[in-house]
């Protein structure tokens, strides 16, 4: 094999949707077909077309998507490289019937120490998350010493940014909850809790 087609082999990267693990209308009443259409067949299908191409031929080629946002300077890469790592977790993390109402085993232990109570963890998450001014997000994330933090995140910004490892988000942009909620941010945000898939955010602990 010559150096150029091995070259061609281990840099090029093609970043994908993600497949989601129900059907577009399984979300329902808490988020609608539509905007599961919307969402994430449109939005986030842009933001991937989009990062597949500005990526080619710059320093963040054959990097995985949380490499480039942990990296990447204020821009157009960091940007959509922000959203489809945020939307992949934010749309991964559903189910339409969870096996639980609230995480267990070690997360749960982790709420319980760094908050309180699973309860006074939703109240400060559903602040953040209400009280973000704009479009972004609000994060559930760990460090590196397994202490937990909520953060916000303005636009497309993740936690990786900053060293962490991001758990749970809500996506508090206007596209995200408007088809079903109007401007009823608190709303959308209070209905997310009933289709947490547990299991899933345990996992990335």
């Amino acid at each position: 094999m010559n150096t150029l087609l091995m070259s061609l082999i281990f840099t090029t990267m093609t970043y994908e949707m993600p497949k989601l693990p129900y059907a577009n209308n399984a979300l329902e009443p808490v988020i609608s077909q539509q905007t599961i259409d919307y969402h994430y067949g449109k939005h986030l299908q842009t933001y991937v077309n989009n990062l597949n191409s500005l990526v080619p031929g710059t320093e963040f080629e054959g990097k995985t998507v949380e490499a480039i946002v942990a990296s990447a300077p204020d821009g157009a890469i960091f940007n959509n490289a922000g959203q489809v790592l945020n939307h992949t977790l934010y749309f991964l993390q559903f189910a339409p019937k969870p096996a639980k109402n609230e995480p267990e085993g070690k997360l749960g232990e982790a709420i319980k120490r760094d908050f309180g109570s699973f309860e006074n963890f939703k109240k400060e998450f559903n602040a953040a998350a209400v009280g973000l001014f704009g479009s972004g997000w609000a994060w559930l994330s760990v460090d590196k010493n397994g202490k937990l933090h909520i953060t916000k995140e303005a636009n497309g910004s993740n936690p990786v940014r900053a060293g962490l490892k991001p758990l749970l988000g809500f996506d508090v942009w206007e596209h995200a909850y408007y088809l079903d909620y109007q401007n009823r941010r608190a709303d959308h945000v209070n209905k997310l809790w009933e289709i947490i898939d547990w299991d899933v955010v345990e996992k990335r602990l």
